[in-house]
């Protein structure tokens, strides 16, 4: 949510940064603006009657007390109390509106994101795995052990199976990621999947991403994407002092999207399926930091990658393809030679105050009263089946059989996939 004095005070510089993202975020702001200055010019006009009110009162009461008639000050009385409620029901109606419309604002975003309409590419890191023999894809390395076949059967397609070595493979990623970030200060947490609907709308994930996710359920609770939306909650409507910051937390959890509008994209395999688990970063830290922040969660995505022997690149992610609570996000784009070309593995983002105005949470410094909101960041480290798929196709032999990373081996992942 973006900072209503923000607007008030700065509205052409608001104004000039949501036109980036497009026309119906500039409509959007016209409207807040409009209801802000209704709901003040309301709340004014309730306290100026209000006061008048007040003073009708100590009219009346000296009156009484002095034996006059009182009638006419009565009915005054009651005219002034009803002017008062429906004034008073204005502004609530106008404060209801203008914060519906505020949720609907996305982040500004930060003048170094791309200015579309592609991507710009960062950097380009090793090179692309090239075979004397024709590349097979991740399903043909894999064979039954991403079973597709009887997990289409059990729950509908875009669902698998993982079987055997693939198993150990992927307990294997999960406790090197973990372990990695342990040592670099994040906290381990296995969060719920099953939240509130608070939590996503604190996280930007509703109004905006209803179509992808799955709930509300019963008890009106919702499956999460990804575990970003329960870390951005662990500290829901909580003050953190600004010397214990930055608080790092590195999340493992399995994620659920309902891929809607995805029909036809990437169906063969498990690169878009509906479940999937991955191992998230997330950070808060103080306003200043959080764009030291976000390369340092990008230099960390970017240490796996090289130490998983993955040619990848990174790409600054265009204004227009951002999501509403993203200031700025980089993507890591790995190579897969069954496809020859590169694709989403990571990404990391800024989400700057957004989130934290929506879930208000904010920080304070030492021996001050006053507190500010902070600025929150999310980043993948392992986004399991992806970066499967990736291990798979790059290590490829020509019998079919696949080698894995020392990194891996050291975690419990086989040196060697047999083949299918």
């Amino acid at each position: 949510m973006l900072d209503i004095r923000l607007i008030r005070e700065r509205p052409q510089e608001v104004r000039a940064a949501l036109a980036r993202r497009g026309e119906e975020a500039v409509a959007t702001l016209d409207l807040v603006l409009a209801r802000d200055a209704e709901w003040r010019a309301a709340t004014a006009s309730a306290e100026s009657q209000r006061a008048m009110q007040r003073a009708a009162s100590e009219q009346l009461a000296e009156a009484r007390r002095a034996g006059r008639e009182v009638d006419a000050l009565q009915s005054k009385l009651r005219e002034l109390s009803e002017q008062v409620k429906a004034l008073q029901r204005q502004a609530e109606q106008a404060r209801a509106a203008l914060d519906e419309l505020l949720l609907r604002l996305p982040n500004l975003p930060d003048p170094a994101a791309a200015p579309g309409p592609e991507e710009e590419i960062v950097r380009v890191v090793g090179e692309p795995a090239s075979f004397p023999f024709a590349a097979r894809d991740h399903l043909e390395l894999a064979g039954e052990r991403i079973d597709m076949e009887r997990g289409a059967r059990l729950s509908g397609s875009r669902f698998a199976y993982l079987r055997g070595e693939l198993v150990l493979l992927e307990l294997a990623l999960v406790r090197y990621a973990l372990g990695k970030l342990a040592a670099r200060g994040f906290e381990p947490v296995i969060p719920p999947v099953l939240v509130r609907e608070r939590a996503l709308f604190g996280t930007g994930f509703l109004p905006d991403t209803e179509q992808q996710v799955y709930g509300p359920l019963e008890d009106g609770l919702y499956l999460t994407g990804t575990s970003e939306v329960a870390l951005a909650s662990l500290h829901d409507g909580e003050i953190l002092e600004e010397e214990a910051l930055p608080r790092r937390y590195a999340g493992f959890s399995s994620c659920f999207r309902r891929e809607a509008g995805a029909a036809g994209r990437d169906t063969r395999g498990i690169f878009r399926v509906h479940q999937f688990d991955k191992v998230e970063m997330f950070s808060f830290c103080a306003p200043e930091r959080s764009g030291e922040e976000h390369e340092l969660l990008l230099a960390l995505e970017e240490e796996i990658l090289g130490e998983l022997g993955l040619p990848y690149r990174v790409v600054n992610i265009a204004v227009g393809e951002l999501g509403p609570s993203a200031a700025k996000k980089y993507d890591c784009e790995v190579w897969l030679p069954s496809q020859q070309r590169y694709r989403e593995l990571t990404s990391c983002s800024n989400t700057t105050d957004f989130q934290a105005r929506r879930l208000e949470i904010r920080t304070r410094a030492k021996d001050e009263r006053r507190t500010r909101a902070l600025h929150t960041l999310n980043g993948t480290a392992v986004a399991v089946g992806r970066t499967i798929i990736a291990l798979l196709e790059n290590g490829q032999r020509e019998d079919g059989s696949v080698a894995l990373p020392g990194c891996l081996i050291e975690h419990g992942a086989p040196a060697l996939l047999p083949p299918a």
